[in-house]
């Protein structure tokens, strides 16, 4: 478990570090206004989910144990993310 959290979290350290393309809005994009809402809240809540994992990456780096980052992990996805290690299956 421990392992997973890790790897888990480096994938995410990586993800942050790499510039991403910006989405093309094909068929699949919505049009309507409350599409564009939801598309933006998630692309926020995303960022945040992603900040949220560089820290406890960083927090891990630094050498602080990890049940306190966990913990800090826990703390900065309250609301945003759901699961114990704030999982990529996000609250809609």
């Amino acid at each position: 478990m421990k392992a997973i959290c890790i790897v888990l979290l480096l994938v995410s350290a990586a993800a942050v570090a790499q510039p991403s393309a910006p989405a093309s809005k094909g068929p699949a994009a919505s049009a309507s206004p409350k599409g564009d809402v939801h598309r933006h809240e998630d692309v926020a809540r995303h960022r945040q989910i992603s900040k949220a994992h560089e820290e406890a990456a960083r927090c891990l780096e630094a050498g602080t144990a990890e049940k306190q980052c966990h913990e800090r992990l826990r703390d900065a996805c309250k609301g945003i993310a759901v699961g114990q290690y704030c999982g990529m299956r996000h609250a809609h």
